[in-house]
Formats: C-alpha cells, sequence, structure tokens
C-alpha cells in the first residue's frame, strides 16, 4: 500500500473510532447529568448523606449519561443491552414488590400494636400525596400521569416505581428519582417544619413507653393485615402482600433464616438494581424534559404537605387527649414512609430540646403505619386509574 494509502487508512479508521467515542456525540444535556450524578455522589460520600440511596443512584446517572453511539446496545433504552434487562424488573414494576418483603422482615410492628392511634398519623399524612394529585392535575397532567406522580408525597421509594410502572411507564425516572431524592432529604427538609409548627413546651413532651406486646399478637397482625387490607384493595396485592409475609417470616418464629435472607442480603441486593436502574434511566436525552422539572417541584411541595400535615394533626389530637397521655408533635413528620430516616429525625429533634427523650420507637409508629398507607392509596390509585 503507497504510503498516502496508509495515511489516509489511518485517518479514516481514526474517524471512525473518533465518532464512537462519548465526546463525539456529548450534547449538553449529557453533561448537565454527569455534574447531577456527581452532586449525588459527593452528598452521598461526603457528607454520608443516605449512601445505600445515592451512592448506586448517583453512579448509575453517571453511567446512564456515557454519551454513545446509536445502536451499538449499550443505553438502558437500547433492547438487547445488558442495562435494558436490569431495567424490565423497574419498569415492570417486579423490583419494589420484593423490596417490600425485605421492609417486611425488618419492620416491627409492635409499636403501631400497642398503640394503635399513632396509626392516625401515618394516615393524616397522606394528604400529601392528594395535594400532588390536584397540583398535577392543575398542570395539566392527564389523570394517570397525576396519580402516579402524586405518590411521590408518601415519599416511599417503591411504591413510587410499583405505581408508576403501571399508570406512566414514560414518568418512571423523573418519578423515581424525585422519590428517592427526597427520601434521602428528609434531615434536611423536615427539620425547618417541625421547629416552625412546634412550641417549646410541646417538643419536651415525654410520652409513656408502649406496652409489651406478645408473640402471639405479633404473628396475628400481619397474617389479619394482609386479610384486611387485601380484600378492601386487590389491587395493593403485589405490595402488601410481599410486607406483611416479610412480617411473618420475621415474627412467626420458625423461619429466622429466610427473614435474614430477606431482610439482609436480598435487600442489599435489590438496592443495588434499583438504584443503579434507576439513575441509569436518567439519560439526558430521555430525562431532561420540562415534565421532569414539573415533577421535582410537584414532588417538593407534596412532601412538605406531607411533613406539615403529620405535625398538625398531632396537635389537634393532643386537643382530645388528657395529660399524660398526648403525643409529641415532633413525631408527626415521621408521617410520611420514609423508613427509617423521619423517625430518626424524630429522635434527633426530641434529644435536641431535651436530651433524656427518646422518640424513635414512638416515631416508628406513624412511619411503619405509613408505608402499610402508602400500598393502600397506590392499590386505590390502580382501581380508579389503572
Amino acid at each position: 500500500m503507497e504510503p498516502t494509502g496508509i495515511i489516509d487508512f489511518l485517518q479514516q479508521n481514526l474517524s471512525t473510532f473518533l465518532s464512537f467515542t462519548g465526546f463525539a456525540n456529548a450534547t449538553v444535556g449529557h453533561y448537565v447529568m454527569i455534574c447531577i450524578g456527581l452532586i449525588f455522589l459527593y452528598l452521598g460520600i461526603k457528607h454520608n448523606l443516605e449512601p445505600m440511596l445515592l451512592v448506586p443512584i448517583g453512579f448509575g446517572i453517571l453511567i446512564g449519561n456515557i454519551p454513545f453511539f446509536p445502536g451499538t446496545q449499550v443505553g438502558i433504552y437500547e433492547e438487547g443491552s445488558m442495562l435494558y434487562f436490569l431495567h424490565f424488573g423497574l419498569l415492570k414494576g417486579v423490583y419494589p414488590p420484593l423490596i417490600f418483603l425485605g421492609l417486611g422482615a425488618m419492620i416491627d410492628f409492635s409499636v403501631v400494636i400497642s398503640n394503635p392511634k399513632l396509626v392516625l398519623i401515618g394516615i393524616a399524612a397522606q394528604c400529601g400525596i392528594f395535594a400532588a394529585y390536584i397540583i398535577s392535575l392543575s398542570f395539566g397532567f392527564i389523570a394517570k400521569d397525576a396519580g402516579a406522580i402524586a405518590i411521590i408525597g408518601s415519599a416511599d421509594g417503591p411504591t413510587s416505581i410499583f405505581l408508576a410502572s403501571r399508570l406512566a411507564p414514560e414518568l418512571m425516572g423523573a418519578i423515581a428519582i424525585s422519590a428517592y431524592s427526597y427520601m434521602a432529604l428528609v434531615p434536611v427538609i423536615q427539620p425547618p417544619f417541625m421547629r416552625m409548627l412546634t412550641t417549646p413546651k410541646e417538643r419536651v413532651i415525654k410520652m409513656p413507653p408502649p406496652r409489651a406486646v406478645s408473640q402471639k399478637e405479633k404473628i396475628i397482625f400481619p397474617i389479619v393485615g394482609l386479610l384486611v387490607t387485601g380484600l378492601l384493595i386487590p389491587p395493593g396485592l403485589p405490595l402488601l402482600g410481599m410486607l406483611f409475609f416479610g412480617n411473618l417470616l420475621k415474627e412467626c418464629g420458625v423461619t429466622k433464616r429466610l427473614a435474614a435472607t430477606a431482610g439482609g442480603t436480598w435487600t442489599d441486593i435489590l438496592t443495588i438494581l434499583i438504584g443503579l436502574t434507576m439513575g441509569a434511566s436518567t439519560q439526558a436525552n430521555w430525562f431532561l424534559t420540562e415534565k421532569s422539572l414539573f415533577i421535582f417541584g410537584i414532588g417538593a411541595v407534596a412532601f412538605s404537605v406531607a411533613t406539615v400535615t403529620g405535625i398538625l394533626f398531632v396537635k389537634l389530637m393532643n386537643l382530645f387527649l388528657k395529660e399524660g397521655n398526648k403525643i409529641n408533635p415532633l413525631i408527626g413528620n415521621a408521617g410520611v414512609s420514609a423508613l427509617p430516616d423521619s423517625a430518626r429525625v424524630s429522635q434527633f429533634m426530641g434529644q435536641r430540646y431535651d436530651k433524656s427523650n427518646h422518640l424513635l420507637m414512638h416515631a416508628m409508629g406513624p412511619t411503619v403505619a405509613s408505608t402499610i398507607g402508602s400500598a393502600v392509596v397506590a392499590g386505590i390509585m390502580l382501581g380508579f386509574l389503572g
């Protein structure tokens, strides 16, 4: 081959190689999303802000936004790619019920059983969902999309993914990222509302310790819970069935190995898969839309409404409770389903004003009740809109 022919050949190969690089296929949107992924990693690693969520999601955002030449079966939306098959569990709503199985194996319903009125706080906080639904409709979203967006108000990531997979798969990325982002930001968003809406006297209310709950009660609760919620809201069975099944594995005493697996390794693997695929689904050309920005804004309002409603509802309840049985309003924030982070915020805020005040166990009541409540609402939404 002549020297000029060799040079032309090398130039052609170099040109082909460059056309396949990420630099050649990048858009401004890709770099914006990469910066967002780096922020998620920074918050998770540097500030230890929900690293179990933000690190997989942040790295997934980086993976999903490395630009590539179309048709190379690399991207999460390209049929045949590895990410495409991993994303299937998210898109079809397979991962959330499996996560609920793990949650059930970790949750202790003792506080709810011993003090049922705490359930009312979790129910009241669901107002955030209905507020988001109304706002979404007012912004012009169709009913199905509004229903999928609304569940962000519960700050329950798996439920948000599950409902979006059934009602609005095209909005899955924005809804999931929004829900998990607000879950991670619980320690940042909720304390200002808690300070603003409570008085110094209310913040130091000490609640009586919950009564001891028998093993028989703990075994009966998930069985009765499944039958009642399942018969009332059959569309919620994939979530509620797995939640109560996981809890029965934990409480029955004869399936300790299964419970340990479900609440440990099982949940860890699913957390990695959900976080990574959810982050990767934010591919710039699919994710950066006007709708996504609206969803983030609506999610912030919904989460704030849920927090405020929970706190105010406790204050309302205290008007009818005798002295000595009053509830500390600082556990009202735990009415959102950000398990267990919102309960930890209640504990942190309570000890900030009284070192001897321990609110964690009490706050777990509204939180676990809200986990059930958000799944029930998701079932109702599916029944009406699915």
